[in-house]
């Protein structure tokens, strides 16, 4: 199993070697040792920058994720997940939570989309919110996006992208 973590955000040391040793524990439990995965540790500009590029949305977001191949990857290359430290921040203090507590419900979000996983119809939503639960041990990104639970998850799905060319 191969993680590469790189950060262009100050101060985010503590942060990223807890994130690398996560995605290597969520990988294991998801039995996907074999696999290699690119995680960036970014800022609001960054990511701002990218989801205007790849989504056509010009504002910030939470996670997004680039799946090697279309469809995403079933081999052990994966892709890249983008976490956004500036919103993970934000939104701990916000939650009260610890913000690798945050960045990681991001960096599973943004795995289960490289593995394939997507939220758009409410069946395969069920399925992804389950595994988010069972890898963080608590609700993720898409419970959070129900209706009143706080609002839409950040991460743009690969089959959302390729519906979008």
């Amino acid at each position: 199993m191969r993680v590469e973590l790189r950060s262009d955000h100050r101060g985010s040391g503590a942060v990223a070697r807890r994130l690398r040793a996560l995605a290597r524990a969520h990988l294991r439990a998801l039995a996907r040792s074999d696999a290699e995965l690119s995680v960036l540790l970014t800022g609001d500009r960054a990511m701002r920058a990218l989801n205007r590029r790849w989504r056509g949305v010009d504002r910030p977001t939470d996670v997004l994720s680039f799946p090697l191949d279309e469809p995403a990857s079933r081999g052990p290359e994966l892709g890249d997940v983008v976490i956004s430290l500036d919103t993970a921040r934000r939104r701990a203090r916000r939650q009260g939570r610890p913000v690798v507590a945050e960045a990681d419900r991001y960096l599973v979000h943004g795995i289960l989309h490289l593995l394939g996983y997507d939220h758009v119809q409410a069946g395969d939503a069920r399925a992804m919110a389950a595994l988010e639960a069972r890898l963080l041990g608590e609700g993720g990104m898409i419970e959070e996006a129900r209706p009143g639970a706080g609002g839409p998850a950040g991460a743009r799905t690969a089959r959302a992208r390729r519906r979008r060319r």
